[in-house]
């Protein structure tokens, strides 16, 4: 394999384009040489965008293909399992948008093709890489705030995705509260023991059909003694509210925070600053960092600090919040 990590795009929504034009813009050791979508308008329309050679909607098209790399899976979630295997069997490399499949049964059947085949898998958790996140992960190996015993974490969405996604997202614990998941037991530096969950409904009724709830909070227990609380929400009107706390024996470090700009505008009775709209501004270089890792993995043949398993962990976690919140009951993991 050559220094440069020739990859293509499986989806180009929001988050796949982005992902997309990363490549091409902003990550040196990769060559973005296909684009791949279920229609091939799209496909052709994204890739003359983005000034990228290939475009198809044929999959296989680009697991047979030799020049290919990796492949970068931005998917709806009930196709990783077979994308996955898939790419696994045709030795290219992976990276995935979170959840890693719809069921921990099916995450343990691409981890064995996965590890089996040899190849890397990294899962799209791009909180491991925003700099505050990675900042608190250094204050806490440093020590400077003692042993780390709780963690408070907010995801709040400027609003609710229609009806057509959540219908089949797997609710707001495995689509939404995974990611707080993951972060908790990265930050944490411990396994989930137990976690507990409750949720309402406030805003969006039709999401009662489906089971799933627009404001949710989890308790989580973890093996080291520590305890975090993660809430959850898709009614955030005032904009993309992501942060978090981590409080040690010795001290506590807040994380972030809904300020998009440093300034603050000062006016006749009125001091305001802008909030943070979306999360593909709050998470710009997080995006950008989490495909530089993955390339770089790939070129030297490393295992990602967000593996296969950690995807299986994390979606473990949320199943078990989903049941909890359905039995209302604690779940031991």
């Amino acid at each position: 394999m050559s220094n440069t990590i020739n990859c293509a795009v499986l989806g180009t929504g929001r988050l796949g384009y982005v992902h997309a034009k990363n490549l091409v813009e902003h990550i040196p050791g990769a060559n973005l040489k296909t684009i791949v979508t279920s229609r091939m308008e799209s496909a052709e329309k994204a890739a003359k965008e983005l000034g990228v050679e290939n475009w198809t909607n044929d999959v296989l098209d680009v697991l047979e293909d030799d020049g290919v790399d990796a492949v970068v899976i931005v998917t709806p979630t009930k196709t990783h399992v077979d994308l996955i295997k898939q790419a696994a069997k045709h030795k290219k490399h992976i990276f995935v948008d979170k959840p890693i499949t719809e069921t921990v049964k099916e995450a343990d059947e691409v981890i064995q093709e996965v590890q089996q085949n040899k190849v890397i898998c990294q899962v799209g958790f791009m909180r491991r890489f925003d700099p505050s996140y990675q900042e608190a992960k250094r204050r806490i190996e440093n020590g400077d705030i003692g042993r780390p015993v709780y963690f408070k974490g907010l995801s709040r969405d400027p609003g609710s995705p229609p009806e057509s996604y959540i219908k089949t997202s797997g609710g707001i614990f495995i689509d939404l509260c995974i990611h707080e998941y993951d972060i908790a037991r990265f930050l944490l530096d411990s396994e989930v023991k137990s976690i507990q969950t409750f949720g309402e409904i406030h805003k969006h009724p039709f999401m009662l059909k489906y089971g799933d709830v627009d404001q949710s909070l989890s308790y989580l227990q973890f093996e080291n003694g520590a305890s975090a609380d993660i809430e959850g929400s898709r009614n955030s009107s005032f904009g993309y509210d992501i942060r978090g706390e981590v409080v040690g024996t010795e001290g506590m470090i807040q994380i972030s925070s809904i300020q998009y700009h440093n300034n603050i505008i000062l006016t006749k009775n009125k001091t305001y600053y802008d909030n943070i709209p979306d999360f593909r501004t709050k998470f710009e270089t997080a995006f950008i960092k989490e495909l530089e890792h993955f390339v770089e993995c790939v070129q030297h043949n490393r295992k990602p600090i967000v593996n296969e398993t950690d995807g299986k962990i994390a979606l473990q976690i949320s199943e078990a919040a989903k049941k909890s919140f359905q039995l209302k009951e604690r779940i031991y993991i």
